[in-house]
């Protein structure tokens, strides 16, 4: 046999029928495997990407020739996601790349061994990729539909757990994992049942098996229908003669069989027991004895042993049976009257945690007791001092539980990202909550022509002013700007308004707060995160996660597909991956050598992670949008897992935003060089996310770029001067070709579309805690140049959704001058020409092009609608090419560019001469 669990073998189905065949049916008393326990098996086997890779088949496998596959897996294999094939070559992106290194070679084929490590190991406590990330449907807190509460919680190195909370006076012994319950489990997994407690004068349930339906069509079942009758029904109207065969007890056949062999009739002795016939010969004698009972219509079982090790899978009946059985629907009906509803629950019983109570999980360790909120908690409170939090139980009636309205849109073409923080999102002095966001800014985002936003913050965190990057529970909306239902209508109106929502997701690093968060979570230093030095962030004071611990890889996987699943999240950005991606956390120079992403800092762990984060996220949700947000530029951040890479969908070019930063306070504008600019800006456009500013650049201390450009401290809020529009034109054509010159995709932070005068200062205690600048200024939207950039920042998304300009091809440059400060490319049919001379004008300025015909105007910044000068005449918005070579095209334009202006064309009509 191969070294793969059965459980991902292969099913077999039953052989062709024969003609000459005849159902027969079993002896009573001797064991059979019930074929209903297979389609079960069935529906959760799928081994895609978590799939076991081995060498070497078994030997008692029977042919595939012989047992074609059945058509759901066909369905499932059709299924993948493209460019996620079957052929796998671990070093495939080397020659896309360009990259020949032997060193780093070696490293991808030594990181995709350890690759099919790990996923053996998910395998061996996993049967799929849904499996590995589903771990929130059994941690935390449940609700059974058996009139109970089931919680369970990881913490290995406790030697004792309990809940305590409001239900139960906060007593640490009340409810508690006991070992009767299947408490504590090997590898670290306690589980505690809460049940509810019988109203008086109210009678236990009669039977063990009654359940309560809490939720869908909570009210069925209440019509006081009689099990016994049900039963009768089920019988009659359901099930077959033959196939219900009753028993008094589940060890019946196996008291029967014990009574044959070592009963009082029974052989005494070796020589009555005589001696023992083959197998063969066994079951041919079985055989003939079921010929004269031809006409029982119970299944036939053919169990065939021939001297192969006995393969579940591999159990072979007739193909009548077998169809008769397939073609059967579970009797779903009787099973949802048998149950009772939400109203015969609460007349019976008095629920144990109510909706709303706050508790904490209590260990006891060898460093004494703790009291910690549960890891996978889903809504967390603080205390009125705000030093403690609790864990706060989310269970609303099923009449106020939120009920989704809309679908999930779909992204066509680019994605233009309108990235926002829901607490600094409001106007006025304080924290904004998701209902406020919901009802203002969302509209506002619509109109102003993005397709996606982008929230950053939402996971909860103790310290606001660490902009939510320190996460303290990850399963958790942030309490302090409203409720998980005010969070999914938030999510549900941008889906309403055609708006993909991304979430900001930390699994780079996590707080290291002892009480709220995850660190020394049991008592050990090691459950989620690595011990010693490795385990801190060097100067970021946060933990860093144990990449290798298959637990910690459930937590992490469930997290993400906890969001998608709950929330109907669209995607994720995963924030700062430097930190988890190297030992030094990403700070250290890096001079692009290949040898810095293959030596002894690179965290191979952290690498496989994201691998299968991507395949699990890719495999559930074909359409889902995965980012990765990586100061180092790792190689192969974008290409496909089975080629070497690491399977995301966009990655962002932190570069862009550095770089205008260091012109605007470094450098003259006059010594502006165009060809280091255009270096930045198109080194490497596939699936490049490109932005001129995001939070980063104008938080805590750093100024935003409205502030450096505009002068801010010149001038009185409206107020617009000649300086003015001639100082907030550079702000324009720096937005539109960093806007250009992306790989599909675009994101402006929240406020910078209209040119928000202000940096971003969170409440800290620099500032005494002051929300003076932890806001947006929405009311200058109608005021001077806030108006006119807004204008310019809404046409260029506009003419993106209807020409879909940056999901084209790559920009061609044909002119880049650092004397006349102007840069010309083109993108399929649109041309795009910037003059970043602050002073020179160019009245007949010779632009090359490819293709001979009349270049219509599309967009010029120079308007006077945008704030411009408008020096262009209506007459010069049709420009006609010429034969003039220049730049190495065999044609010309001759176009009149203002100074700090730009300019987009579209080829309108094409001249064949």
């Amino acid at each position: 046999m191969a070294l793969c669990p059965l459980y991902l073998l292969t099913p077999r189905p039953p052989p062709p029928l024969l003609v000459d065949a005849t159902p027969r049916t079993p002896r009573s008393g001797h064991a059979v495997l019930p074929t209903s326990r297979r389609p079960r098996l069935l529906g959760r086997r799928r081994s895609f990407t978590f799939r076991c890779d081995s060498s070497s088949s078994s030997s008692s496998a029977s042919s595939p020739r012989d047992r074609p596959p059945r058509p759901r897996q066909q369905r499932q294999r059709t299924q993948r996601p493209s460019g996620r094939g079957e052929a796998v070559d671990p070093v495939g992106i080397l020659s896309k790349l360009g990259i020949s290194d032997r060193v780093f070679a070696q490293f991808l084929r030594d990181r995709h061994k350890a690759l099919k490590d790990r996923r053996w190991e998910l395998c061996s406590r996993f049967i799929d990729p849904k499996e590995a990330s589903s771990g929130f449907e059994l941690m935390g807190m449940h609700r059974h539909r058996q009139h109970r509460l089931d919680f369970m919680e990881w913490a290995p190195g406790a030697r004792y757990c309990s809940l305590v909370g409001d239900f139960n006076q906060w007593s640490p012994t009340e409810n508690c994992a006991r070992e009767g319950h299947l408490g504590h489990d090997d590898f670290g997994y306690w589980f505690i049942i809460l049940e509810d407690k019988l109203r008086e004068g109210q009678e236990p349930d009669e039977y063990f098996f009654q359940e309560y339906n809490y939720v869908d069509d909570y009210d069925k079942g209440d019509n006081g229908v009689d099990p016994e009758e049900l039963m009768r029904r089920a019988r009659e109207e359901y099930w077959e003669p033959g196939e219900v065969r009753s028993r008094k007890s589940q060890l019946e056949m196996v008291v029967k069989l014990y009574e044959q062999m070592f009963g009082p009739n029974g052989p005494q002795t070796e020589e009555e027991l005589g001696e023992i016939p083959d197998a063969q010969t066994r079951y041919n004698e079985w055989k003939a004895s079921q010929e004269a009972d031809s006409t029982s219509l119970s299944p036939s079982y053919d169990i065939i042993d021939n001297g192969q090790p006995f393969d579940i899978f591999n159990v072979v009946t007739d193909r009548a049976s077998f169809e008769k059985f397939q073609a059967k629907k579970p009797p779903l009906a009787y099973w949802v009257e048998m149950r009772k509803g939400r109203k015969a629950w609460l007349e019976k019983y008095v629920p144990t945690i109510s909706h709303k109570d706050k508790y904490r999980v209590y260990f006891n360790t060898p460093d004494g007791a703790l009291e910690r909120v549960p890891a996978w908690a889903t809504y967390v409170l603080p205390d009125a001092e705000g030093k403690q939090s609790y864990a706060v139980h989310w269970e609303p009636p099923p009449e106020e539980i939120y009920k989704w309205r809309f679908g999930r849109p779909k992204v066509k073409g680019s994605l233009r990202i309108y990235e926002c923080h829901i607490g600094i999102s409001g106007s006025e002095q304080k924290v904004s909550s998701f209902a406020e966001f919901t009802s203002k800014v969302l509209p506002h985002i619509k109109n102003a022509g993005y397709n996606a936003i982008q929230v950053i913050g939402v996971v909860e965190h103790k310290d606001y002013s660490s902009v939510g990057y320190k996460v303290t529970n990850y399963f958790a909306v942030s309490s302090r700007f409203g409720t998980p239902d005010d969070f999914k209508k938030l999510v549900d109106e941008a889906h309403g308004l055609g708006l993909v929502v991304l979430l900001d997701i930390v699994h780079s690093y996590a707080s290291a707060d002892e009480l709220v968060g995850l660190s020394l979570f049991d008592g050990s230093n090691d459950c989620y995160f690595h011990s010693g030095k490795r385990g801190h962030h060097k100067y970021w004071g946060t933990r860093m996660f144990r990449y290798d611990d298959v637990d910690v890889l459930h937590f992490l996987l469930s997290n993400l597909n906890w969001w998608v699943t709950e929330y109907r999240i669209d995607g994720f950005q995963f924030h700062s991956l430097s930190s988890m991606l190297y030992t030094h956390n990403g700070f250290s120079t890096f001079t692009g050598a290949t040898e810095e992403y293959c030596n002894q800092y690179v965290d191979k762990d952290a690498l496989i992670y994201l691998i299968l984060a991507n395949e699990m996220l890719h495999y559930l949700y074909p359409d889902i949008i995965t980012i990765a947000e990586d100061a180092t530029f790792y190689p192969g951040l974008c290409e496909p897992t089975t080629q070497g890479g690491i399977g995301f969908d966009y990655w962002v070019n932190l570069s862009i935003p550095e770089m205008w930063l260091w012109h605007l306070e470094n450098v003259p504008e006059q010594e502006w060089s165009m060809n280091k600019i255009m270096k930045v800006l198109i080194s490497n456009n596939h699936s490049m996310l490109s932005y001129v500013e995001n939070h980063n650049q104008s938080i805590s201390g750093r100024k935003s770029f409205a502030e450096i450009i505009l002068n801010t401290g010149r001038y009185s809020t409206g107020s617009v001067d000649n300086d003015l529009i001639r100082t907030s034109s550079l702000l324009k054509i720096i937005k539109l070709i960093t806007f250009t010159t992306s790989g599909g995709a675009y994101l402006n932070f929240m406020g910078n579309e209209f040119a928000h005068p202000k940096r971003v200062e969170f409440p800290m205690s620099s500032n005494d805690y002051s929300f003076r600048l932890a806001n947006r200024q929405w009311e200058l939207l109608n005021k001077g140049l806030h108006k006119h950039q807004f204008i310019f920042d809404k046409d260029v998304m506009s003419l993106d959704e209807n020409e879909r300009i940056i999901s084209r091809g790559l920009p061609n440059v044909h002119h880049c001058s650092d004397p006349s400060m102007v840069i010309s490319f083109t993108r399929g049919p649109f041309l795009f020409v910037f003059n970043f001379n602050p002073d020179v004008s160019h009245q007949s300025y010779h632009v090359g092009v490819d293709e001979a015909g009349e270049y219509q105007l599309v967009l010029n910044t120079d308007e006077s609608k945008y704030g411009g000068c408008g020096e262009l005449k209506s007459s010069q918005y049709m420009r006609r090419t010429s034969d003039k070579r220049v730049d190495g095209c065999r044609n010309s334009l001759e176009l009149t560019l203002p100074c700090r202006s730009a300019q987009v064309y579209k080829l309108a009509r094409i001249l064949r001469i």
